[in-house]
């Protein structure tokens, strides 16, 4: 069995994926994304391990039995040019690395960190107690958590600022969360003004598709308030990108932590994350979509991809599967 991998996050890890593999599997590592040398790799590849599969990936693909992420996120499939027998699978483990990423940096934000270590690099010590123009930052407990969005992150997530005191509500595409959450309330997304006016930071992890992209915008981030925090662990199209820019500069919102952005690198590791300045905004905290990248994430997830491989060897059902919807 030939597997194509194109996932720089398992190359730390490839010693460890080898030995968890049957000794009849054969690895083809790829250490950056080349499109034209993955389509001819992929020609006789039963297996492709990466977060992108283009459409000429996919019909270059035709013996492809399984196409496995390397996380999460599967919208950069081309389902439609897949191989009728073809199963996509995905992976997690990154809840607890960004529900630490989303609690650290809301704390950071509401506590005014940001700015206190920009002005204490000129000498200002911006402080309630050195000077009578500064309020006193909140705490985060008793805040209330919007999540929108509300899986394996967010339930991490509200565990994690639970400890801390805080509160929490939910909107989801269903409105289910599940059993025992310790949320205040849950609805669907019908209530998204609702959860956006109440909460003291709102957490955004839901899933990109044409019904949740731009969901967040000019009304969303007006109700959310100027002292009000945005985290943004999803996908940066969720949020109107001016409407974003517009509120962090006008102060219409108090601050947000963004991981996920407009423009990614196409090789490399040069690229403006958009088109407007954020990185001049003094309430931004910008990070490269690093929120889930531990040691810890990807060696959970290595051990699910070879248990994945492992069963297609030996023809047993696969974990995780998203294509075909069952």
């Amino acid at each position: 069995m030939k597997v194509v991998i194109e996932e720089p996050n398992l190359l730390p890890h490839a010693e460890l994926l080898e030995s968890l593999l049957p000794a009849d599997v054969e690895l083809s590592w790829h250490r950056r994304f080349d499109e034209d040398a993955l389509v001819a790799d992929l020609a006789d590849a039963d297996v492709h391990v990466g977060g992108r599969m283009t459409p000429r990936m996919a019909r270059a693909g035709r013996q492809l039995r399984l196409v496995h992420t390397g996380g999460a996120g599967t919208d950069k499939v081309s389902f439609a040019d897949l191989a009728p027998a073809t199963q996509v699978a995905n992976t997690f483990h990154h809840e607890d690395s960004i529900a630490e990423y989303i609690v650290s940096s809301a704390v950071m934000l509401r506590r005014g960190l940001i700015r206190q270590d920009a002005a204490l690099r000129t000498g200002v010590w911006a402080s309630s107690v050195y000077s009578d123009r500064i309020s006193q930052p909140r705490s985060v407990r008793g805040a209330m958590v919007g999540y929108v969005g509300f899986g394996h992150i967010g339930r991490r997530t509200a565990d994690l600022f639970g400890a801390l005191g805080a509160r929490g509500c939910a909107v989801t595409g269903s409105g289910r969360v599940g059993d025992d959450t310790g949320l205040d309330w849950h609805a669907d997304v019908s209530d998204l003004g609702r959860l956006m006016k109440e909460s003291d930071v709102v957490v955004l992890s839901a899933p990109l598709t044409d019904r949740t992209a731009g969901m967040i915008g000019a009304p969303e981030l007006a109700g959310l308030g100027a002292d009000g925090i945005l985290v943004n662990v999803g996908r940066g199209p969720l949020v109107v990108e001016q409407d974003l820019y517009l509120a962090l500069r006008d102060g219409v919102i108090g601050g947000a932590a963004i991981d996920v952005w407009y423009r990614y690198p196409q090789g490399g590791d040069r690229a403006e994350p958009s088109d407007l300045p954020f990185h001049e905004l003094p309430n931004v905290l910008m990070t490269p979509h690093t929120s889930g990248v531990t040691r810890e994430t990807f060696v959970g997830r290595v051990h699910d991809i070879a248990d994945n491989i492992t069963r297609l060897v030996q023809g047993r059902p696969l974990e995780r599967v998203v294509w075909p919807r069952r």
